[in-house]
């Protein structure tokens, strides 16, 4: 490979990972728990699932267009991700909401990591961890929140950043 074409993967590979883009991984071995076949897309950027009978919001927020390709996913305090939730105004909804812990936690797909959730219907998704609306009793300063690097779920100081995906019910 001559010295251009090095140069030209090196600055490819920087700016992915300087993107935080990485590749999801998913295992054989280990059977689907949230499967294509439980989602359905609407084509506006909302998805059903008809497991819980929610419709999510496709993207993060800060992202949208096809494959979740389009801006910089935004992460939020907790107060103001709830503020996102009730300012959203979306493929005709405006009753957007930030999930609940059980509702997010259900949107982990045990079967793929980094990020641990369907990537099919969920492209893009950071990795990192996403506001829940459940405070976290323990202590009051903090509140419940789902990582999809490893499906994970804990509690964080309300005060830190983090990403925000929108769901209401269908």
């Amino acid at each position: 490979m001559n010295e251009r074409l090095w140069r030209l993967a090196a600055i490819l590979l920087l700016s992915a990972v300087c993107a935080g883009v990485s590749a999801q991984t998913c295992r054989n071995d280990i059977a689907p728990t949230a499967p294509d076949s439980r989602f359905t897309g609407h084509g506006d950027g909302t998805i059903s699932d008809s497991a819980t009978g929610l419709l999510w919001k496709q993207c993060a927020e800060g992202l949208s267009g096809a494959g979740c390709a389009i801006g910089v996913a935004a992460a939020f305090i907790w107060q103001a991700a709830l503020q996102q939730a009730t300012d959203a105004n979306f493929a005709g909804y405006m009753d957007w909401r930030l999930p609940n812990k059980n509702e997010l936690e259900s949107l982990v797909e045990r079967h793929c990591y980094d990020p641990e959730i369907n990537g099919a219907y969920f492209p893009n998704t950071p990795s990192d961890g996403f506001w829940s609306s459940s405070p976290y009793a323990g202590y009051t300063s903090s509140a419940w929140y789902v990582s999809f690097v490893d499906g994970g779920v804990g509690s964080y100081n309300r005060g830190y950043p983090l990403y925000v995906r929108l769901v209401r019910g269908e």
